[in-house]
């Protein structure tokens, strides 16, 4: 599969290239044109054609490295995007002297890479958290943990103004699962929205709605 150069990277072309295969270090370093060596230094002096020339050389490397700890093709594109924008911006911190532009390469994307599976496992876990609890009343939980702190008018007050600040199709599923008492598969009967997108949106929800009453438990 191609992956484009975002737009966004400094001197980035909009032609999408397909990266040279997971290769040895020998193999990899022998190219026509500038050395890795020299094109580090161009990018520390600002050239972004110099970032181009070293996407073209090893994307395809930086993210079949991604893809083998992440296993999500969609979430690697975004991560091979960030990687090179990572080398743009903490080019000043390679040094030749302390090993090979590849090598340093391969270290920052490894990095991101497992951050990412960390931050993905975390959810994941969270995740299953909220599916635990009780499908036909999902706000529950969130009023239980304000229930001797903040009177049950107010707590209907700080809770409509917390939902009206949730993204609308967040709005959407929490008034229907609590104000209307339907289930995830009922919202999604209703609303003709897939149950993933439903279940996901809630989760979502919930989570935003969660934080800010704790924030505000907190502080009372």
């Amino acid at each position: 599969m191609s992956s484009p150069v975002d737009p966004s990277l400094p001197g980035a072309s909009a032609q999408a290239l397909e990266g040279p295969p997971l290769t040895t270090d020998a193999q990899s370093t022998s190219h026509d044109g500038p050395s890795d060596v020299d094109l580090m230094t161009g990018i520390q002096t600002g050239d972004p054609d110099a970032l181009s020339q070293l996407y073209d050389r090893y994307n395809g490397i930086v993210k079949a490295l991604v893809l083998r700890i992440i296993h999500n093709e969609t979430e690697a594109d975004d991560l091979l995007q960030e990687v090179f924008l990572e080398i743009w911006n903490q080019a000043k911190n390679f040094s030749a002297q302390k090993g090979k532009p590849l090598g340093w390469m391969v270290t920052l994307a490894r990095r991101r890479a497992i951050d990412a599976l960390r931050k993905r496992q975390a959810y994941a876990r969270a995740e299953e958290r909220l599916k635990a609890e009780p499908e036909r009343q999902p706000l529950a939980w969130v009023q239980n943990t304000t229930a001797e702190e903040i009177t049950s008018g107010d707590t209907r007050a700080l809770m409509a103004k917390v939902i009206s600040s949730l993204p609308e199709a967040q709005q959407q599923v929490i008034d229907l699962a609590f104000f209307r008492g339907m289930s995830q598969r009922e919202i999604a009967a209703h609303t003709n929205i897939p149950l993933g997108t439903v279940k996901t949106r809630l989760e979502l929800g919930l989570k935003k709605i969660y934080d800010s009453l704790k924030e505000l438990k907190d502080e009372l």
